[in-house]
C-alpha cells in the first residue's frame, strides 16, 4: 500500500508481506522468504490470519548485523 502523496498527512505502511521483505531485504524467493520467518530470522506479527514484517524491526535487524560484521572485522572503535 502506497501512501497518498496529496494526503495532508501521508503514512508510510509501517508492515509488508514477507515475501516482500524477504525480496527487499535479502534477496529471497516466496518460499525462502516464508522459511527464514518460520525460523525465526525474518521478524513477524501475526494479525488475524495474516502474517506481517514490521519495517522498523527489519532495519533493526540489519543494523544491528552491520554492527556485529564491522565487529567481526575489527572497524569498530
Amino acid at each position: 500500500m502506497q501512501p497518498d502523496p496529496n494526503s495532508p498527512n501521508p503514512v508510510a505502511c509501517k508492515t509488508m508481506s514477507v515475501p516482500d521483505a524477504g525480496r527487499l531485504y535479502f534477496g529471497l524467493s516466496r518460499n525462502s522468504s516464508y522459511e527464514a520467518a518460520a525460523r525465526g530470522e525474518i521478524p513477524t506479527i501475526r494479525i488475524g490470519r495474516k502474517v506481517r514484517v514490521p519495517v522498523a524491526a527489519m532495519e533493526r535487524l540489519l543494523e544491528a548485523a552491520g554492527g556485529l560484521n564491522r565487529a567481526a572485522r575489527g572497524d569498530v572503535t
